[in-house]
């Protein structure tokens, strides 16, 4: 494998533009802030990036890697049944009154 490989589909980037090789990837990360490249999610597509294409690992892995780097997933809101208003001032069971 080599970085000048092709994704299977273009990234679409967030700010306009697409990223169609592993070299393409590449060079929009290392344009990155030094404290943006240092997060997990661009870390695990760096790692993926560089597994695609100095070792065949498949390019999928660095396509879905770069794609969770640039729409990182937010914070789980759990939401307790307990703390839902509507369950809140519900009214007695008959057997309960």
């Amino acid at each position: 494998m080599s970085w000048s490989n092709r994704f299977p589909d273009s990234i679409a980037l967030p700010a306009g533009g697409k990223l169609a090789t592993l070299k393409d990837a590449d060079a929009y990360i290392t344009k990155l802030p030094k404290t943006t490249q240092a997060t997990k999610e661009w870390q695990n597509a760096t790692h993926v990036l560089i597994q695609a294409a100095d070792h065949g690992d498949p390019i999928e892995f660095a396509r879905l890697g770069m794609m969770q780097a640039l729409w990182p997933k937010g914070t789980p809101v759990y939401h307790s049944v307990d703390k839902d208003p509507k369950w809140r001032n519900r009214t007695k069971l008959v057997r309960d009154r």
